[in-house]
């Protein structure tokens, strides 16, 4: 689908100005750098729930060895006491026979050199058995430990979204009630602007309340220089019908997700290698455009604020 969506772009850019063409280039080139960035996020995500899975798994599979070899412990031990207790008799026995013959002295020797070997492999057995137990033991707890640093590092990224998020929400406080809303989603922050906050109808310029709005998120990303921000342009599915450097849909979102990155950009705390821009046009609605109510949540730009996970990819890779 999106191959198709592409081709139809370029059929249409071509009929278009040479200035249109190259913008189309180069959004769309930075709409499938995006793409591949949300993939690897995702997969990214996947590797980190799996390896918390698999991590559980051999913790319980290291505890179920540990009582196993316990077991076998306990048993050895006891084994070797009753083989202690043999041999004592025998000792007892020995003694009382000194006095027999000489062929019923030496079969209580001979006995006794068996029950003293079995009394050392038994003790042999034991020490082995413990070596291992131990291995276990060390095992065990670098797994839990590992363990919980992942887990730890994985709160760590949860509770500074979940803060930057409120952060947000403080700071747009004011745009309440004005088609604008801060929710978080999948470890990430959605900061949703309706167009009728930001645009005037078939425009990309940016309103005065519009920009206020824009401006207070970019000093919340401004003290955040370790979060990746995607901004989407969305429209309704009502075909543009206006003139001038516009061809459709699609060149308008793109127009104004540019518009949103460019007024951010004025901010010179932002890293503007975090930014980046998108057009979605009219595919990726959160409401019906059969009503009217529909139309205008579609009609939107979206700041998704994404994580780093360096760090988290980087202990995945040493495991």
């Amino acid at each position: 689908m999106i191959k198709k969506v592409s081709a139809v772009i370029l059929a249409i850019a071509l009929m278009t100005s040479c200035v249109s063409k190259k913008v189309y280039n180069e959004l769309e080139a930075k709409y499938a750098a995006l793409k591949k960035e949300q993939r690897a996020a995702q997969d990214e995500n996947e590797q980190l729930t799996s390896a918390k899975n698999q991590l559980e798994v051999d913790k319980t599979n290291l505890q179920a060895q540990l009582d196993q070899l316990n077991a076998e412990k306990s048993k050895l031990a006891t084994e070797c006491a009753a083989t202690e207790k043999n041999l004592k008799t025998l000792q007892a026995s020995y003694k009382a026979l000194e006095v027999n013959s000489d062929e019923a002295l030496e079969a209580n020797m001979r006995k006794n050199r068996e029950l003293l070997a079995q009394l050392e492999e038994k003790q042999k057995a034991l020490a082995t058995e413990q070596a291992r137990l131990d291995k276990l033991k060390g095992d065990l707890a670098a797994s839990s430990q590992r363990l919980s640093e992942l887990e730890g590092m994985m709160a760590a990224k949860d509770a500074a979204m979940k803060k930057l998020k409120e952060t947000l929400s403080k700071a747009l406080n004011s745009f309440e009630g004005k088609g604008l809303t801060v929710q978080m989603k999948n470890g990430k922050v959605y900061v949703s602007m309706e167009n009728k906050l930001l645009f005037g109808s078939g425009s990309w310029a940016v309103g005065t309340e519009g920009r206020r709005a824009v401006v207070e998120v970019g000093k919340v990303l401004g003290a955040n220089p370790d979060i990746s921000v995607l901004i989407e342009g969305h429209t309704d599915d009502d075909a543009y019908g206006g003139s001038g450097p516009i061809a459709d849909n699609w060149d308008l979102s793109t127009k104004r997700a540019t518009a949103i990155v460019t007024i951010l950009g004025e901010n010179k705390s932002i890293n503007k290698q975090n930014l980046t821009a998108a057009g979605r046009s009219e595919y990726a609605p959160v409401a019906s455009n059969s009503t009217t109510e529909g139309k205008s949540k579609n009609r939107r730009i979206e700041i998704i604020l994404t994580p780093k996970l360096d760090e988290i990819s980087k202990m995945l890779n040493e495991l």
